[in-house]
């Protein structure tokens, strides 16, 4: 298992992009995203009819394709020419874990990388 640092800069932007239009274009609710510079989290609510693994493996195989087609240098840097890893971690709602929890904590995250950038700046 490796997990490689290809999303960031333009790349981190697009995938964040791609995110939303795919979300948008299914016609699922995605209320936070946050692209990390080797995984992703998202805050996603689509109807039952899915499951977590069809739609986990649309976002990743739509993102793979478009990234590779627009920033072909992305290739060169992964081991095996795999863009994302086999699994997923998923969350579902509940009494423990609400939606507030989960977007806390996204964006924590995404707090913490800001913060980290911005220090690198000096």
């Amino acid at each position: 298992m490796y997990r490689k640092w290809v999303l960031q800069g333009e790349v981190r932007g697009r995938v964040r992009e791609l995110s939303l239009e795919r979300a948008r274009h299914r016609g699922f609710e995605l209320e936070e995203v946050d692209v990390d510079k080797d995984h992703v989290r998202l805050l996603l609510s689509f109807p039952p009819k899915h499951s977590v693994g069809q739609v986990v493996g649309v976002f990743k195989a739509v993102s793979a394709r478009e990234v590779r087609a627009a920033f072909p240098g992305v290739r060169k840097q992964l081991w095996g020419g795999e863009f994302w890893e086999d699994g997923y971690v998923a969350r579902t709602v509940g009494d423990q874990v609400t939606a507030e929890v989960i977007t806390k904590d996204i964006r924590f995250h995404e707090a913490k990388k800001r913060q980290a950038e911005q220090m690198k700046m000096f």
